[in-house]
């Protein structure tokens, strides 16, 4: 198995085995491999086996991935005894583990968001339920439950009763249930197991609380009897099980006149019952355990019932780490759906930025959650001419995500097809407006640079002015009264656009709020006055200034939780 050797950074000298298809590199808590390191993204670089084969990938992370001291632009093929570098980490590469020393310890990383196979609810099982809830607690009245039990702390268990018949059934069960996290598997292994433990069984039925219904319902039954199909619950006998917590035994539950309403019971003539709650530790009743008998001569007994028990606390503890697991599962479905949501919007964003002659660019960009809602793009009009574009959809996660994505298309058609920026953002506006996206607001700006001319064509729709710096260190934000509402709002507004020359090393930035709304954990926040005066004294290149806008975000912020996405994009007229 191909894995990779620490060789600096925590648990230096650990093995780190590739188990998975994706291993993924980062400050996020859903990474595989988790790098508590400022300097590292959140999600900073992964590694990908396809076709018995090794790649690994830079997830645009801000400080960059390397391969032996070679910057990743591309997936790469790693080779035996590679280096891999993320930021202060370094690992190498190993593709058989025969070939390299394994002396150290191993690190495991996390498992992968996703389990073969498909683990789904089970169905409910269409049994016909009957009976009174009229249920009496008056011991008065003609009855032959002959025991009860308090399930609820196990107090009643008589230990003294049986030991080694007791013994040999919890290891029976133990052994149905032991390795078995499933549902669907658990409750036919337990109605298995009822019947091995009780012989003069005929019935046996596993009943559940269900969110869908009001009413637990059945979800597993058995008959003795392969001939005989059917099968009837009286809901009285289970509603006083799970209501009181406890186990009941009846001697001839037909004759009994607690339950002598349920026409289940008189219909089925059964002669002797068991019924115990299955409780979790926390107290929660998640249903019943029933198990008759029609033959007199085999009726069961007390300590069939204090054996039951027994078996009922080992069955909860197995439908609720069932369910514990099938949340899980369910829970890891959708971070593996989210992570691959996350690679389609990082597909969605320019992969390099322009080749331009006397122009350089930089850029950044980082969701606060898996998927975010700001979006940036590098658009090559026909003419020469680029076309810059910044965004923020109102909102976080899937839904900004989705509009996200519409908003690529959208943008990209009309600055292709309208005569002017002012008219793109209008068409586009239009476009949103009407596109049934509901009461979600856009806010967008689009900086078309024309690198003969030396000048840019600026159309704002309610985004955070611009800000340029030019060589002597001037700062300006370029804002004023063409600036137009959100995208989303009013479907026929127009757009007014402005047109900004561009010196030699002039510099413009554009972002969205999750750089100034970044927050300390008092709750300051960093603000567009701290942004203008870190831009008027950072470095004089775009693509190191843009890295030092983030390093003193992520250093102001002190370790609290991004709030929002974060999105830089800036370019430069080259001194």
């Amino acid at each position: 198995m191909a894995h990779l050797k620490i060789l600096t950074g925590a648990d230096e000298g650990k093995i780190i085995p590739l188990e998975s298809d994706r291993v993924v590199f980062g400050r996020h808590p859903s990474c595989a491999v988790i790098l508590e390191d400022g300097a590292v993204s959140r999600q900073h670089a992964q590694i990908v086996q396809l076709h018995g084969s090794y790649y690994v990938k830079d997830l645009r992370s801000r400080n960059g991935t390397q391969v032996n001291e070679s910057d990743v632009t591309e997936p790469t093929l790693l080779q035996e005894s590679d280096i891999i570098r993320v930021c202060e980490y370094t690992y190498s590469f190993h593709c058989d583990s025969s070939n390299s020393d394994q002396s150290g310890d191993t690190a495991y990383a996390k498992p992968p968001s996703s389990y073969p196979g498909e683990i789904g609810a089970t169905a409910n099982i269409d049994v016909p339920i009957t009976g009174d809830e009229g249920d009496s607690d008056d011991d008065s009245e003609r009855s032959s439950i002959i025991s009860r039990i308090d399930a609820r702390s196990g107090s009643g268990v008589r230990l003294s009763v049986k030991p080694e018949v007791k013994l040999r059934a919890i290891l029976e069960i133990g052994k149905y249930l032991g390795n078995v996290l499933n549902i669907d598997e658990v409750l036919p292994s337990i109605l298995d197991a009822l019947f091995r433990i009780f012989s003069q069984a005929d019935q046996a039925f596993v009943l559940l609380k269900d969110e869908d219904h009001v009413e637990a319902q059945v979800r597993a039954c058995r008959n003795r009897r392969t001939d005989d199909d059917s099968m009837s619950v009286s809901r009285t006998i289970v509603n006083r099980a799970m209501k009181s917590g406890e186990a009941i035994l009846s001697a001839d539950a037909s004759e009994d006149s607690r339950f002598v309403s349920s026409e289940s019971l008189a219909g089925l003539q059964i002669r002797s019952m068991m019924c115990a709650p299955l409780i979790t530790q926390s107290g929660e009743r998640l249903g019943v355990i029933q198990i008759t008998t029609f033959d007199l001569r085999s009726r069961f007994d007390e300590d069939d019932l204090d054996l039951l028990v027994n078996i009922a606390t080992q069955c909860s503890l197995a439908i609720e780490n069932a369910n514990m697991h099938l949340t899980l599962l369910k829970r890891r479905d959708i971070e593996r759906d989210l992570e691959i949501a996350m690679q389609v919007q990082i597909g969605f964003l320019p992969h390099k930025c322009p080749d331009v002659k006397d122009y350089e660019f930089a850029d950044f960009y980082e969701a606060a959650q898996h998927v975010g809602g700001d979006y940036y793009d590098y658009i090559e009009l026909p003419d020469g001419r680029i076309a810059v574009t910044v965004a923020d959809v109102a909102g976080k996660g899937v839904p900004a995500a989705l509009l996200m994505a519409r908003l690529y298309s959208a943008a990209r058609y009309h600055l292709l097809t309208r005569t002017s920026p002012a008219e793109a953002m209008s068409g586009l506006n239009s476009e949103i407006s009407t596109s049934g996206l509901g009461h979600r607001f856009i806010t967008c700006a689009m900086a078309v640079l024309d690198p003969v001319k030396h000048e840019i064509v600026l159309v704002s729709a309610g985004h955070l002015p611009p800000i340029s710096r030019d060589l002597d260190g001037n700062i300006e934000q370029i804002d004023g009264d063409d600036t137009g509402l959100p995208l989303g709002i009013i479907a026929d507004q127009s757009f007014v656009q402005s047109v900004h020359p561009l010196k030699r090393g002039d510099t413009w930035l554009l972002y969205t709020d999750g750089v100034t709304e970044a927050m300390k954990p008092s709750r300051e926040i960093y603000g567009s006055k701290r942004l203008q005066a870190f831009v008027k004294s950072g470095p004089l290149e775009v693509d190191a200034l843009i890295k030092a806008i983030v390093d003193d975000v992520t250093l102001f912020a002190g370790g609290h939780a991004q709030s929002d996405d974060l999105c830089m994009v800036g370019f430069q007229r080259v001194p």
